[in-house]
């Protein structure tokens, strides 16, 4: 097992370098120049050659890569482009909100999951079955922006004025102090999650209920809540796991259209406002960042699969 965890740490070490090298590549090739953005159109010859040289940018690329790379390793950012502080200091409150929307959304995304998924293997082929599969795979094909603005329309500008439509707070300020402007855009991920975790808890769950361990738990004279819970639930997690991580780490890139549709302050607006004003370097830090959080929800539900999962682990 540990050998099996070391080779997706170096797997996960691999992949986190040729992401950063993509991410380096596709900021170099962002239109116009950074400090022509910074001083404007108008900006003099030598004052734009003064900023390059500042920047950096007036160097080779491959100098420019190396030099990133190395700044990159030792945890230095760089400075903000746009307003001049280090970028560390500019993004860490931000991914603190994003990663408190996304902790919120998948722990209440999993906990329906769970309960619908149970419930509706329990009564297969009911019309309460039927009905939640239908809701489930017609609300799974909707677009979390189309969620979102249906959410707005319905609970802050349309039927129900519950809700605020957008995030309102003090900048720095935690958006856990702000509860109710929360609900909104942690509905619309858990709306874009919740189906297809269902559906797919509700297929292994089906997979399990019919397996020899299963039955003969219920010939013991098991009550059927302890079969669902202890016997059948913890088997039919194993697969569900890593479904649950691929769709946590799609939050990470899906909440930049739900931050920025409820102008939320994380790093989904802080993305869209670097890349137009061309602030390569928080553009960069903030990719870098979703990669490393991708592969490190991964890497966790490798892990976790293995623990799960003595047939996997002591697999050659």
């Amino acid at each position: 097992m540990l050998r099996l965890i070391a080779r997706r740490l170096l797997l996960a070490v691999g992949i986190v370098w040729v992401v950063a090298t993509i991410v380096f590549l596709a900021t170099q090739a962002l239109p116009g120049d950074a400090a022509r953005a910074i001083l404007g159109k108008q900006a003099a010859t030598d004052a734009l050659q003064a900023l390059q040289k500042q920047l950096g940018t007036d160097k080779p690329m491959l100098q420019q890569y190396f030099s990133w790379l190395g700044h990159l390793l030792h945890g230095n950012l760089g400075q903000s482009l746009a307003n001049g502080v280090p970028v560390w200091d500019y993004i860490l409150p931000l991914i603190k909100n994003s990663m408190t929307l996304m902790l919120i959304s998948a722990v209440v995304s999993t906990i329906v999951a769970i309960v619908l998924g149970v419930w509706t293997a329990a009564r297969r082929d009911t019309w309460l079955d039927h009905v939640v599969t239908i809701v489930t795979l017609v609300v799974a094909a909707v677009p979390e922006f189309v969620v979102g603005i249906a959410l707005v329309w319905w609970f802050a500008v349309g039927a129900f004025h519950v809700f605020p439509a957008v995030f309102s707070s003090d900048p720095g300020e935690p958006v856990w102090r702000h509860p109710i402007e929360l609900l909104l855009p942690c509905a619309t991920l858990v709306v874009a999650v919740a189906p297809y975790l269902t559906r797919m808890l509700r297929a292994t769950m089906l997979e399990a209920l019919e397996t020899e361990y299963v039955q003969h738990a219920r010939l013991k004279g098991l009550p059927e809540r302890t079969v669902l819970l202890r016997h059948a639930l913890p088997n039919a997690l194993g697969p569900v796991i890593q479904v649950l991580a691929l769709q946590f780490a799609w939050l990470a890139g899906g909440v930049i259209i739900v931050e920025y549709l409820f102008a939320f302050p994380g790093i989904g607006s802080a993305v869209v406002a670097a890349v137009r004003a061309r602030d390569i370097p928080v553009a960069q830090a903030l990719a870098v960042f979703l990669a490393l959080f991708y592969v490190i929800v991964n890497l966790l539900a490798d892990i976790l699969t293995l623990i799960l999962n003595p047939r996997v682990r002591t697999a050659q």
